[in-house]
C-alpha cells in the first residue's frame, strides 16, 4: 500500500492524524450525547451501575475496569441521575473508539476519507450507536479494539528498535487492561501477540529479558482485577456477585464458570453455526493480521454462542457481540476505499475527480447511516425501563419482600432501590442468587428484617454433602410470615414446596404469595389491582429485540392478569355451580372492560376474551344477551386467528368458529321467528 507507507512516517503526519481523529471523535461524541437515554436502559445496565455505585462486583467476569470508571463518573459528574452519568461515560468511550478507528485507517493509507468512512460507518451503525450510549461494557471494549489496532499500526511503522520496544510494552499493558473488561478481546490478543513477537524475532529484537518485560507489562494491565477480592473482603456493597476472597472463588468468577467459560449465557441451547455465522469478507501484514482477527472471532463466536437467535430478545443479546468484529470490518472497508482511490489515481494521473468521489462516497455513506439510524437510536426520551421499575416498587405495600427473578425486574429494581434510594422499606431478594453458596453468607447482613433459615436455597432441605444447611421456599416463607412476599416475575420452577401452604395471586406483573387459608374475594382483588400502575406506553411501540419491548409487554399483560386468574379459578377450582358462575361473570366483566378500553392491545387478549364470552354463553344467564355473547366470541376469535397465524391451534379455532357462526345464525333465526309470531 504505497500511500500508507508515506502517510505513516513523520511527526507532521502523526500530528495531523491526531488532530483529525480528535475532531472526528468530538463530532461522534456530540451526536451520542444528544441521543443518550436520560434514565436507566435495559439489559445489564442496572446491575453494572448498581455494582459500581455500591463498589460491589458485577456478574462474571467482574468487569473491574468498567466498575471503577463508572464509580468515578457517578461520584464526580454533577449532572443527571447515576444512570445518565454512566450512559454519558459510555458515549464518550464510544467516541474515543471512533477516533482510534480513524487513526488506524489514516496511518495505514493516508486517506482522510477512508478514515472517516471506517469511523463513521461503524459509529453510526444501529448496533454500535445503540450500545455505545447505554451503560454497558461494549463501548469500552470497542475502545480497546481500536486502541490495539492503532498500536499495531504504530508498531509496524516504528523505524527503530527502541521505538518498537516501547510500543510493544505499551501494547502488552493495554492487552492486559483490555482483559479487565470484556473477555472476547482475548481472541484479538491471540492474533496480535504472536504477530508482534514474530516481528521482533525477525528483527533480532526478541530477547528473554524483553519477553519477561512484556509479560510483566501484561500483568500490570491486569491489576484492576485486584479490586474483586478487595471488594469481596470488605463486603460493604448491598449488591455484589460472588465471593472472590479465595483463589478458587476468584478463578470461578474470572473464568465465568457460573455461565460456562466459553458460553454467552447460562444453560441455553443455541443456534447452529450456519445460523450464527455471517460472512464478513491490502498489502501490508497489518491488514492480513486484521483479517485473521476477524476470521478467528467470527468462527469462534459462531461456534460458542449458545442463545437461540430465532427469539427476538436473545437475538438482541447476541448481536451486541458482533460489534467487535464490525470494528475490524469498518477498518477494512476504509482501507478498501483508500486502495480504490489510490489505484484510480495511478490510472488517471492528476485527476481531481477521483479525490472528490472518494470524499463524496465516504461522506454519503456516513450521512446515510446517521439519517437511517438517528430516530431509532435517539433515546433522549426513553424512560421505559426506569418507569417499569418505579411502577413495580410503588405498587408494593410497606415492608414487602420481593423475590426477584430474571434480568429485567432484578437489574431494574436493584438500580432504583439502591442507587436512587426508592422504597428503602422494601427488601429485594434474588431467587437465582439464593441458590449460590456465596449469596447469603455475603449479602444476608444487607437484608435486614428478613430471616434465612439456612445458608442456601435448595428444594431439598437439610445438610448438603459440603456441610451447607439448605432450606426450601416453604420454610423461608414460614419464618417470614410477618412479611408480605411477592414474586417478580414468577417463582423458580425447581421448588414447588410453597404450594403446601401458599397460593399465588396476581399483583400486576408480579404475584403475591398468600397463605392458603385466606379466602379469595374476586371483587375486592379486581378493585385492588385495577390501577396498580400508571403505564402510558402504546402497545407494540418498541423493537422486539429491545428490553423496552419486554418491559412494555409485561406491563400490558399485567392489565389482564387478574381477569385471567379469576377465569382459571372458575375452570379448575372445586366450588359450587353458583360460585363458578360468579367467577366466570367477574372474569368476563373484567375482560370486557379491559379489551374495550384499549383498542390496540396484545393479540392473546382477543382469544382470552372470546373464551370468556363463550363460557358466559353456556351459563345461560338471563342478564346477558346470548346473541351479543356469540357475536363477540366469533369476532374476537377471528381477530385472534388473523393476527396469530403461528398458533398451532389456529385451525381448531377456525373450525370452532364455523360451528359458532351456525349457532349464531340459528339464534338470530329463532329471534326473528319469535318476533314474527309476536307480531
Amino acid at each position: 500500500m504505497g500511500a500508507g507507507a508515506g502517510a505513516g512516517t513523520g511527526t507532521g503526519t502523526g500530528i495531523r492524524a491526531g488532530g483529525a481523529s480528535g475532531a472526528l471523535g468530538a463530532a461522534v461524541a456530540a451526536l451520542y450525547a444528544a441521543t443518550l437515554p436520560p434514565a436507566l436502559p435495559g439489559g445489564d445496565a442496572g446491575e453494572l451501575i448498581t455494582a459500581a455505585y455500591e463498589l460491589g462486583v458485577a456478574h462474571p467476569p467482574g468487569y473491574p475496569l468498567f466498575t471503577l470508571l463508572a464509580k468515578l463518573v457517578t461520584g464526580l459528574l454533577p449532572v443527571g441521575s447515576p444512570a445518565y452519568r454512566v450512559n454519558l461515560l459510555c458515549g464518550l468511550l464510544g467516541a474515543a473508539a471512533a477516533s482510534l478507528l480513524f487513526y488506524t485507517v489514516f496511518r495505514l493509507s493516508g486517506s482522510y476519507a477512508g478514515g472517516i468512512l471506517a469511523a463513521g460507518v461503524f459509529s453510526f451503525s444501529r448496533l454500535t450507536w445503540q450500545w455505545s450510549i447505554a451503560a454497558e461494557v461494549f463501548s469500552l471494549n470497542n475502545l480497546f479494539v481500536g486502541l490495539l489496532m492503532a498500536l499495531t499500526v504504530h508498531f509496524e511503522e516504528a523505524s527503530t528498535a527502541k521505538e518498537r520496544s516501547k510500543i510493544s510494552k505499551l501494547g502488552a499493558f493495554c492487552c492486559g487492561l483490555s482483559v479487565c473488561n470484556q473477555h472476547t478481546i482475548v481472541l484479538y490478543i491471540a492474533c496480535i501477540v504472536p504477530w508482534v513477537l514474530s516481528q521482533l524475532f525477525r528483527k533480532m529484537e526478541l530477547s528473554l529479558g524483553h519477553l519477561l518485560k512484556l509479560g510483566l507489562c501484561f500483568l500490570a494491565g491486569l491489576l484492576p482485577y485486584l479490586y474483586l477480592p478487595a471488594s469481596s473482603y470488605l463486603n460493604q456493597a448491598r449488591w455484589t456477585w460472588g465471593d472472590q476472597t479465595t483463589f478458587q472463588g476468584f478463578l470461578t468468577h474470572f473464568l465465568r464458570e457460573e455461565y460456562g467459560t466459553f458460553n454467552l449465557a447460562k444453560s441455553e441451547t443455541g443456534s447452529s453455526m450456519r445460523e450464527m455465522l455471517v460472512t464478513k469478507r491490502q498489502k501490508s501484514s497489518t491488514v492480513w493480521l486484521f483479517t485473521a482477527m476477524l476470521c478467528l472471532y467470527s468462527l469462534f463466536f459462531a461456534w460458542r454462542a449458545n442463545l437461540d437467535v430465532t427469539k427476538p430478545l436473545f437475538l438482541g443479546v447476541v448481536e451486541r457481540f458482533w460489534l467487535q468484529s464490525s470494528a475490524v470490518v469498518a477498518v477494512l472497508a476504509g482501507l478498501g476505499l483508500a486502495v480504490l482511490a489510490s489505484v484510480g489515481s495511478a490510472v488517471l494521473k492528476g485527476s481531481w475527480v477521483l479525490s472528490w468521489l472518494e470524499w463524496l462516497s465516504a461522506l454519503a455513506l456516513v450521512a446515510s447511516q446517521v439519517w437511517t439510524n438517528y430516530s431509532a437510536c435517539d433515546q433522549s426520551n426513553n424512560y421505559v425501563v426506569d418507569k417499569f421499575a418505579r411502577n413495580l416498587l410503588s405498587s408494593m405495600p410497606k415492608g414487602a419482600v420481593i423475590l426477584l427473578r430474571g434480568d429485567l425486574p432484578g437489574n431494574a429494581l436493584r438500580y432504583v432501590h439502591y442507587c436512587e434510594g426508592m422504597r428503602p422499606d422494601i427488601t429485594l431478594v434474588d431467587q437465582e442468587m439464593m441458590t449460590y453458596e456465596w449469596y447469603l453468607p455475603k449479602l444476608a447482613k444487607h437484608l435486614p428484617g428478613v430471616y434465612f433459615p439456612g445458608n442456601r436455597w435448595n428444594p431439598v432441605e437439610g445438610v448438603l454433602p459440603d456441610g451447607t444447611l439448605a432450606f426450601n421456599l416453604h420454610h423461608f416463607l414460614q419464618v417470614n410470615k410477618n412479611k408480605e412476599a411477592f414474586a417478580c416475575i414468577g417463582l423458580h420452577e425447581g421448588d414447588s414446596t410453597w404450594r403446601r401452604s401458599y397460593s399465588l395471586w396476581p399483583w400486576g406483573t408480579c404475584e403475591k404469595l398468600v397463605p392458603s387459608h385466606v379466602t379469595f374475594d374476586p371483587e375486592e382483588w379486581i378493585h385492588l389491582t385495577r390501577n396498580l400502575y400508571n403505564w402510558t406506553e402504546d402497545y407494540g411501540s418498541f423493537q422486539p429485540t429491545s428490553w423496552e419491548a419486554v418491559a412494555n409487554e409485561e406491563m400490558w399483560q399485567a392489565r389482564m392478569k387478574t381477569a385471567f386468574f379469576i377465569f382459571e379459578l372458575a375452570e379448575t377450582a372445586h366450588v359450587t355451580a353458583e360460585v363458578k358462575s360468579q367467577l366466570y361473570t367477574f372474569a368476563y366483566t373484567s375482560y370486557k372492560e379491559i379489551v374495550n378500553s384499549h383498542p390496540n392491545h396484545p393479540v392473546n387478549w382477543h382469544k382470552n376474551y372470546a373464551i370468556a364470552c363463550e363460557r358466559m354463553l353456556r351459563l345461560r344467564r338471563l342478564d346477558h344477551d346470548p346473541e351479543v355473547l356469540l357475536s363477540e366470541t366469533v369476532r374476537h376469535f377471528l381477530l385472534y386467528t388473523e393476527k396469530a397465524e403461528d398458533d398451532p391451534q389456529r385451525q381448531d379455532i377456525l373450525q370452532a368458529v364455523k360451528h359458532l357462526k351456525k349457532e349464531l345464525q340459528g339464534l338470530r333465526k329463532m329471534k326473528k321467528d319469535a318476533r314474527g309470531r309476536a307480531g
